[in-house]
């Protein structure tokens, strides 16, 4: 089995209590935000090593270290092979800011986000522009529907009704 189907298991699948499990996601959100800390502070040089070794440096278990790179591997210039990877897989974690930023926001993780090693990356205006672009991202924007007598939307120049509203 691989490493990213044992993780998905012990997160997803597991039976839990809510206890167990707000404990369990408790402690992964911890970890998570003390490696991003660490991975933002280093000023845009990629952090690269195995899955093991990487989990080793940043003193977590390589359950939790695949949990982290099946998390970031959406915002990474090249994403890494987490479907098929082992311990011993070479791993890159060189991260695209930007795009980062904006999948924190869209998950909601404003422990992440909210860091404040972003304050060196990215300027506090394009955080939020970022911010604003992702939030709206989510939002449906309905146009209203045309009247009987209003001109027809294809620019037929006929009623509504006797073109595309004959439907």
């Amino acid at each position: 089995m691989s490493l990213l189907t044992d993780w998905r298991k012990e997160a997803y699948e597991k039976e839990k209590n809510d206890y167990e499990a707000n404990l369990f996601w408790k402690n992964y959100f911890e970890i998570e935000k003390g490696i991003y800390s660490q991975i933002l502070s280093q000023n845009g040089t990629p952090v690269t090593g195995t899955v093991k070794g990487l989990a080793d440096k940043f003193g977590t278990d390589i359950s939790i270290m695949t949990g982290f790179l099946d998390g970031i591997n959406d915002s990474l210039k090249t994403p890494n092979p987490i479907e098929e990877m082992t311990e011993d897989t070479e791993v890159s974690l060189d991260y695209d800011p930007e795009k980062l930023y904006y999948n924190m926001v869209a998950a909601k993780a404003d422990w992440l986000y909210g860091l404040s090693e972003w304050n060196d990356i990215l300027t506090e205006e394009r955080r939020k522009e970022l911010y604003k672009e992702q939030k709206a991202s989510g939002t449906v924007r309905v146009e209203k529907k045309p009247g009987r007598n209003d001109p027809c939307p294809c620019g037929s120049g006929k009623k509504y009704k006797f073109c595309c509203g004959r439907n």
